[in-house]
């Protein structure tokens, strides 16, 4: 793909807390980008970084105590870590829109269903009352809600979980984003459902051309979605490849750990790897490898100096000093 298909380009994205047990180090010079059309998987373990990283991009982080203290976020030829919070405020929902984790403590439980998706168009559109219940109804009969009309009138509490998260993506899409970003926007409900959800963006994402960046814990899901992933941990990237290449050779240890503790129907019997140790401090970034504690493959440079996010094929980027395919440490380490 070429660079005229970039929608998004994030550099060096650094965001920190300051609390009262001291400074959090919670995403640390991020750099990734994402394509019209493109499914961006990020996934790594609880704390990574992957959600505060995502919504950082929007400034939606709170400030204090939250500061994003150093990057870009290059949005059609515009920072959206400088621009004005009035321009910002037009960029978020109508052209990058945001599926939060909980559906039950993002919809505002006060408000129809109908108000919720309404008062998006209204903020963002140009419309009359009528077009905007028009597109309430139609949006609500494209994320598979029945009775669409009726349930204008709903409030969040008369409906089921899966309901409510299908509203979500409706408020989300309500204005055409040209980027929706899904933070875990199954986790909280059954299998059924989840495969249900899945299935709705991926179609949604087929009809509409939405750029996709879905944030995940497993990297099961993402398999049969993603055209490439990013794997965090501890605040910072350490894989990025497409997602058939990732799967079939997966270039970090970390990545190795995630793939071997999913279980798989073609390997009965076998025992799930697990990752042995804890994820790191955020508090105390080392000046090593955050992940050296817990790599079987750790040698002496490991300990010395943390790896930049290496560029080792077109497609593939990495993090470690030690070559898996050579078995030993990368070429000048």
């Amino acid at each position: 793909m070429d660079q005229a298909q970039l929608v998004l380009e994030v550099a060096d994205l650094t965001t920190r807390f300051d609390t009262q047990d001291g400074m959090v180090h919670a995403v640390n010079n991020v750099s990734f980008d994402v394509r019209q059309g493109e499914f961006l998987g990020v996934v790594g373990e609880s704390g990574s970084g992957k959600s505060v990283t995502m919504l950082s991009l929007l400034r939606l982080i709170p400030m204090p105590p939250g500061e994003i203290v150093a990057g870009t976020v290059m949005y059609e030829d515009q920072d959206l870590l400088e621009v004005d919070i009035d321009e910002l405020r037009d960029i978020r929902g109508g052209k990058i829109g945001f599926i939060f984790q909980d559906p039950m403590t993002s919809l505002n439980p006060v408000l129809t269903v109908g108000y919720q998706i309404e008062e998006s168009l209204k903020i963002h559109q140009e419309t009359t009352a009528d077009v905007r219940e028009a597109r309430a109804i139609e949006l609500l009969e494209l994320v598979g809600i029945p009775s669409a009309e009726q349930r204008l009138k709903s409030y969040p509490h008369e409906l089921s979980g899966g309901m409510r998260q299908r509203v979500m993506i409706a408020v989300a899409l309500a204005c055409s984003p040209q980027i929706l970003i899904a933070d875990e926007p199954t986790t909280a409900l059954d299998v059924t459902i989840q495969a249900q959800i899945i299935d709705l963006i991926k179609d949604l994402r087929e009809r509409l051309g939405t750029a996709v960046i879905w944030i995940t814990h497993d990297l099961g899901v993402v398999a049969g979605l993603a055209d490439r992933v990013v794997v965090m941990y501890g605040g910072r990237i350490v894989e990025e490849a497409l997602v058939g290449d990732l799967y079939e050779t997966p270039q970090h240890p970390y990545t190795s750990g995630l793939l071997g503790s999913l279980p798989r129907l073609d390997q009965k019997g076998e025992e799930l790897v697990t990752i042995e140790g804890q994820p790191p401090s955020l508090y105390n970034l080392p000046d090593r490898c955050t992940f050296a504690p817990r790599c079987p493959y750790v040698f002496e440079k490991c300990l010395e100096e943390s790896p930049p996010l290496l560029q080792i094929t077109d497609t593939r980027r990495v993090a470690c000093w030690w070559d898996v395919d050579k078995e030993g440490p990368r070429d000048g380490q």
